[in-house]
C-alpha cells in the first residue's frame, strides 16, 4: 500500500497534543482498510522514525484513528513540528 494513502491526516485536539508530551504518541486518521502493520510501515517510511506500538480505533463518525507510540529515542513533538502542527 502507498504510505500516503494509508496516512490521511493528523488528528489534532487538546487531548492529542497533551498525549504528545506525556506519552510520546501522535494520532492520525488512516485508511479504514489499513492494518496495524501497514500503518507502522507507512509512518516509519514517511517520517523516518521508529514506531513502538500502534493502536487503532474507529470513531462514531466512521473514521479510523491510529494512536502511534514512538520509540523513546524519537519525539512525537518533533514529528508534529515537521507537520506544522506546533
Amino acid at each position: 500500500m502507498n504510505p500516503y494513502r494509508v496516512l490521511r491526516y493528523p488528528y489534532i485536539t487538546e487531548k492529542t497534543i497533551s498525549m504528545m508530551d506525556r506519552e510520546n504518541k501522535i494520532v492520525f486518521v488512516v485508511d479504514r482498510k489499513a492494518k496495524k502493520k501497514d500503518i507502522k510501515k507507512a509512518f516509519e517510511k514517511v517520517f523516518g522514525v521508529k514506531v513502538e506500538k500502534v493502536n487503532t480505533q474507529i470513531s462514531p463518525k466512521g473514521e479510523k484513528r491510529a494512536y502511534i507510540k514512538l520509540k523513546p529515542e524519537f519525539k512525537a513533538r518533533d514529528v508534529a513540528t515537521k507537520l506544522g502542527i506546533i
